[in-house]
């Protein structure tokens, strides 16, 4: 572990805030954060969190470092970005082995957060060279009439513990080269990986000439995301997290008129029809709930299956259930990692409960595992009669929900019969099926695929959902455009004034 965290440039204790290469703050009148392996309970590294006299240090230099930032050209600030996606090529494996020892996703999973960053750099790149704005018909004549985009200021940066680094990427690559600069405030659950990336980005500034694009302050929620919420130089918020502080977000952000984007509690469901290939449709179900331990916001939590393959499937996915190797997840064999912490244990068990109350029926797992660690538990499958409240509601752990139907539009009206509406999928070779799904009356969520699992987003498409999940989108597509401002041009080349709509007023 030593040799891993000294390859990242981390301390036994670490700087909380950080404006670039030159400019790590260890603020006296912060107070402690220690992170604590999730596999073993034992402390990796601690870091100095930063007090509200040192926010205001890092959104100053922020938004001074914007002022300049926005009149570089936008191909110029892909450069930036660019460099930035090879310094993560260089660093993916002790990066990506940080994300595994301090989240506890397995180490696949954690390199392949790595390659997402690396993605979505070379994605921003390519998007710096086109930055288009509209040219409109205007309706009087010799006039022109267009739009352009220009940066926005500051964009406020709060993630999770689950993707520790890769929303992170998706936010600050596109922030960049839309002419932005970012201040990240991370989940007190990850921080080492936060200064990993943050050494990353300095030095990559520093390569530049550069500072205060990439910025970081560790703290908590009272003493950093508050003034973070409220500061009036930061436009747009990008917050990934629960749905309850999900609202107090909204709510703070839109009392001063700034944007927010959200990216809130997930309830994904995959509907399996009897003309499913169910060997396809039981490897997506295992990855989608069993990956990342269940603690992804894509991950899969309930299964809406034909009746009449409902029993065939059950026994399908019990089966693949007990091959999953639970344990260390920096082992190579390891398929499921621990929990983050004992909390997340505790409302597992309380959901499982309550389930089986509910009548539920418990086909696989069910049970903490305490002789791995603190925070491991079985991945458990239950079968419900009805889609009752504990299945409505998000648990974010292993908990995969089984549900039976009769016709396509039942399956559709129980998809979507919850309060979140993130990731969805069928499997089915039916083309009607697979068309109603994804048609106006079928699946209500941001994403929704066909034989392919709710989980594993590519950055070429935006993420994000609709309902509770918070209707924002991060990363692919036109995303881009949340970063920036719009504005509408009309130049009068001619020596009249015309009034729009035929106007005449004082001839």
């Amino acid at each position: 572990m030593k040799a891993l965290l000294e390859k990242l440039n981390i301390q036994p204790v670490n700087a909380g805030a950080s404006t670039g290469v030159d400019n790590w703050m260890m603020d006296k009148n912060g107070k402690e954060l220690v992170s604590y392996n999730p596999s073993t309970g034992e402390v990796i590294a601690k870091v100095m969190q930063a007090s509200p006299a040192t926010y205001e240090k890092v959104a100053s230099a922020a938004q001074e470092a914007f002022l300049k930032w926005r009149q570089v050209p936008a191909p110029k600030r892909g450069e930036v970005v660019r460099d930035l996606g090879n310094a993560l090529r260089e660093l993916k494996d002790p990066l990506g082995d940080l994300v595994t020892l301090e989240m506890g996703k397995i180490r696949a999973e954690g390199h392949g957060e790595v390659q997402e960053m690396i993605d979505i750099c070379d994605f921003a790149v390519g998007q710096s060279r086109m930055l288009y704005g509209l040219s409109m018909h205007s309706e009087r004549p010799a006039h022109r009439m267009y739009e352009q985009w220009h940066p926005l200021g500051i964009v406020g940066l709060v993630t999770a513990f689950n993707f520790p680094v890769a929303v992170w990427s998706w936010n600050s690559a596109l922030a960049a080269i839309c002419g932005d600069t970012v201040v990240w405030k991370p989940s007190s659950y990850t921080p080492l990986t936060a200064v990993a990336v943050t050494h990353i980005t300095n030095k990559v500034m520093a390569d530049h000439g550069l500072s205060g694009i990439f910025n970081l302050v560790i703290g908590s929620g009272r003493d950093v995301g508050e003034l973070l919420l409220n500061d009036k130089r930061v436009p747009l918020v990008s917050f990934t997290g629960s749905t309850e502080i999900g609202v107090h977000v909204s709510e703070a952000v839109a009392r001063r008129f700034g944007r927010t984007i959200l990216e809130l509690g997930g309830n994904n469901g995959i509907i399996v029809s009897k003309k499913a290939d169910l060997d396809m449709a039981t490897r997506a179900i295992l990855f989608g709930a069993v990956g990342t331990a269940g603690q992804r916001c894509t991950s899969t939590r309930r299964i809406i299956m034909e009746k009449n393959i409902s029993g065939e499937l059950t026994t399908r996915l019990a089966n693949a259930y007990k091959q999953v190797r639970i344990g260390n997840p920096l082992e190579e064999d390891t398929l499921m990692g621990p929990l983050v912490d004992n909390s997340s244990v505790e409302e597992m068990m309380e959901a499982i409960d309550q389930a089986v109350k509910d009548g539920g029926e418990i086909v696989a797992g069910g049970h903490m595992l305490p002789e791995k660690g603190p925070n491991f538990v079985e991945p458990t499958i239950i079968k419900m009669p009805t889609q009752t409240e504990i299945v409505k509601k998000e648990t974010f752990a292993p908990i995969l929900y089984l549900l039976e139907y009769e016709t396509i539009e039942d399956a559709v009206r129980i998809h979507n019969d919850v309060p979140q509406g993130l990731s969805s999928a069928i499997f089915t070779d039916s083309l009607r099926e697979a068309e109603t799904f994804l048609s106006a009356g079928g699946s209500d969520c941001g994403i929704a695929n066909v034989n392919i699992g709710t989980s594993g987003a590519e950055i070429g498409g935006a993420f994000g959902g609709e309902k509770e999940t918070g209707g924002g989108r991060e990363s692919g597509s036109d995303a881009w455009k949340t970063y920036m401002r719009r504005q509408t041009n009309t130049i009068n080349w001619s020596k009249e004034l015309p009034l729009a709509q035929g106007i005449k007023f004082g001839d």
